[in-house]
């Protein structure tokens, strides 16, 4: 495809970028409707592919890239945040709230605070320059993130499956 041809369609390498990133969420939240469309049968097979759904996607990401577009992009970065802190709120939310009601996930904490703890802690170490401090790939943090959330959410019945 020719650069004419291509921004015919987009107007800069911007509003390319911005596509791409919203066909990449879209790919990701259709992928997670199906991973929990069967969540009330059973939880922790839906939360372990949910995890493993959100670990192959994010193993596609390169650290130059999410450098790059954090510090060349910046209202996109901006957008990729919020749509990732969406996705953990709907579908983690999901999950947290079945497990409640399946006696595997904690329920001395509320389901909203263990949704902010996730955000929270991924926000921190989901940014280009404490992944590089720290050694990680987006796909090594974000899945020692969630693994140490969730290891203090499960409640004994959790732990044991």
């Amino acid at each position: 495809m020719s650069k004419k041809t291509l921004y015919a369609s987009f107007a800069s390498k911007l509003d390319l970028l911005r596509a791409v990133l919203l066909e990449k969420f879209h790919d990701v939240e259709s992928d997670l409707d199906q991973v929990t469309a069967g969540i009330s049968t059973d939880v922790l097979g839906a939360l372990h592919r949910l995890l493993a759904c959100m670990q192959r996607h994010t193993g596609e990401i390169q650290p130059p890239f999410v450098r790059d577009m954090r510090r060349e992009t910046p209202e996109l970065f901006k957008l990729v945040e919020d749509r990732r802190r969406q996705v953990i709120q709907r579908y983690f939310g999901k999950i947290f709230e079945a497990g409640r009601r399946a006696g595997i996930i904690r329920k001395d904490i509320a389901t909203r605070l263990m949704i902010e703890m996730l955000v929270g802690v991924t926000e921190a170490i989901m940014n280009p320059t404490k992944m590089a401090e720290l050694g990680l790939t987006p796909n090594t943090g974000y899945t020692s993130v969630v693994t140490v959330i969730l290891e203090g959410l499960l409640t004994e019945k959790g732990r044991s499956r």
